[in-house]
């Protein structure tokens, strides 16, 4: 068992750096640090929702649909769920402190457009490792 403290780990973490926090069931609890961030990668959960909560900071998550984008303006305390199957980024962080919790696969793109037929993706899901009591 351990306590974990997100908004102190961020103060020792470089700018859109990320950490697995705990593992829960067959995921984890992760958070990340963002700021001054203009925009991250695009990313997708193809077999998973997505949990983002902001701690501290703000950010907006873009989401894509099949036919529109949609931004969502987090702030401290608030959160949103990412469906599955939908490509999403951060854009605008400010000192964003943000816990997350996708209990699937992480796939990655840069392109301007990940929906475009053909575009190359990177999977991305962390590594779990066991942690005992």
């Amino acid at each position: 068992m351990r306590i974990h403290d997100p908004l102190a780990l961020a103060k020792t973490l470089s700018p859109f750096d990320f950490q697995v926090l705990e593992p829960f069931n067959d995921a984890a609890f992760c958070m990340f640090y963002g700021d001054r961030l203009a925009t991250s990668s695009w990313e997708l959960h193809p077999d998973t929702d997505e949990l983002l909560m902001v701690l501290s900071g703000r950010v907006t998550v873009e989401i894509l649909t099949d036919t529109a984008r949609h931004r969502l303006p987090l702030t401290t305390g608030q959160f949103t769920i990412v469906p599955k199957g939908h490509w999403h980024r951060h854009i605008d962080a400010d000192e964003v402190v943000e816990l997350f919790l996708t209990p699937g696969t992480t796939l990655e793109s840069t392109a301007a457009d990940p929906r475009a037929p053909g575009t190359a993706t990177t999977d991305v899901t962390p590594e779990l490792t066991d942690r005992s009591i």
